[in-house]
């Protein structure tokens, strides 16, 4: 198995060459999709050399840009996608941990079980909860149970990925193509890894608790009622 790392990246001039540097350690191509960022993240990544830079005109949501970095994997004849964040959250190293989990043969969505979020001081509330809130509500809407459906750290088949119609293009990506996925039958695994959280003046988060909020409820409000007419017509 040898993935592409797509990274999306939305305003992350001050970590993102780090985390492109870790990740270039791995030996993978490398697809860093820009979300529309308006600092100097365009000027910073357009330095970096031995990377596949690809932009979007305008903030189209963090899943628009991964599926542009499926898209663009897949025709450099990449089947498998690592996807981590920009922010420096994410160990890229920490990559090995979710090749590990896949049987020979085997198409699984992988995700990395963020450790210690319950311990370190510098997660926010908003974190915790959400993981919990997500985690549940994922399980309701007919997905997989899993301990931590919001973390951006993941292994996923492409071709697989790119067919189960999403629709979200936001944040709410992440969870809804794990509902879809164990729908069609595909199985998701959790690998445990590390997790890295700035002190909070340091810490650049593009969450907003009622937006998001709407549209995470807005989400699995969706997913949820899709399962029950799905059930009715069975």
């Amino acid at each position: 198995m040898r993935p592409a790392i797509i990274i999306p990246v939305y305003n992350h001039n001050l970590q993102i060459a780090d985390v492109i540097h870790h990740a270039q350690q791995l030996g993978f191509p490398i697809f860093v999709v820009d979300d529309g960022s308006t600092d100097g993240t365009v000027k910073t990544l357009s330095k970096i050399e031995g990377i596949n830079f690809l932009r979007h005109a305008v903030n189209l949501g963090k899943g628009a840009a991964i599926l542009t970095g499926f898209a663009a994997a897949l025709e450099h004849t990449c089947n498998w996608a690592i996807t981590l964040d920009g922010d420096g959250q994410h160990n890229p190293l920490d990559t090995n941990a979710l090749l590990q989990v896949v049987n020979e043969g085997e198409r699984c969505i992988v995700i990395g079980n963020r450790q210690g979020m319950n311990s370190d001081r510098n997660v926010p509330w908003t974190s915790r909860f959400g993981r919990k809130f997500s985690n549940f509500w994922v399980w309701v809407a007919g997905g997989p149970w899993v301990e931590d459906s919001q973390s951006g750290f993941r292994l996923y088949p492409i071709p697989e990925a790119l067919h189960l119609e999403t629709k979200a293009r936001r944040y709410q990506f992440e969870v809804e193509i794990l509902v879809k996925a164990h729908q069609q039958g595909i199985k998701t695994k959790e690998a445990p890894i590390q997790v890295v959280y700035q002190e909070r003046g340091e810490r650049i988060s593009h969450f907003r608790p009622c937006c998001d909020f709407l549209r995470n409820s807005n989400t699995f409000g969706r997913l949820i009622w899709a399962r029950i007419f799905s059930l009715f017509r069975s």
